[in-house]
């Protein structure tokens, strides 16, 4: 058994990931790569092992023309900031989920999805890949699903913006609220009568 102090390589690589926002290296993100972090990544739990996800890659040849019709869905006056917004990772993985009408499964599948984007992390983060999880209001416009082809019975689960980076880029993280401090014995629970 190992002792509470003993850090195993998965704990570390969770305590040192990080959102990588900026600062990427001008350096292509090749798709292969990928491909070959999502092999992995999409071995998260997924109840009745439905596999709600799907995905669109954006590379390099292809971010000037995503970014102009991105910018294009957005107020004339706000569309050069976007645009000079979403030029800056070196690519896109756009998450979508297959988005059952019924709560239970939406919120499994949702759980499934979140659960593969975290693993998709933490491999990255291994390869020195930076990436960031936007969930921006533009996720949810109807005119950027008609873009990415996203059919009415999914849901943009996010862009994740992609590139390598260097250690200048990784921002410092405050410690979270130990875990013990959070918890509840069921047992001291006062039952309501």
């Amino acid at each position: 058994m190992l002792s509470p102090q003993t850090i195993t390589p998965i704990a570390k690589a969770i305590k040192e990931r990080r959102s990588i926002k900026n600062g990427y290296l001008d350096r292509p993100v090749p798709r292969e790569l990928v491909v070959n972090l999502l092999e992995d990544a999409v071995w998260a739990p997924n109840h009745g092992l439905r596999e709600p996800w799907r995905f669109i890659f954006v590379g390099e040849e292809d971010i000037d023309r995503f970014a102009d019709q991105m910018a294009d869905t957005f107020k004339l006056e706000m569309r050069e900031n976007r645009r000079t917004y979403f030029r800056q990772p070196k690519a896109y993985l756009i998450v979508i989920m297959k988005a059952d009408p019924r709560q239970k499964q939406w919120d499994e599948n949702y759980g499934a999805v979140s659960s593969m984007i975290q693993n998709f992390q933490l491999l990255a983060w291994e390869k020195r890949l930076g990436v960031v999880w936007k969930t921006n209001p533009h996720i949810y416009d109807p005119k950027v699903y008609d873009i990415l082809g996203v059919s009415g019975g999914e849901k943009i689960v996010g862009f994740l913006q992609l590139g390598f980076f260097d250690q200048d880029a990784i921002p410092k993280r405050k410690a979270p609220t130990p875990a013990k401090e959070l918890m509840t014995d069921f047992g001291d629970i006062s039952s309501i009568e």
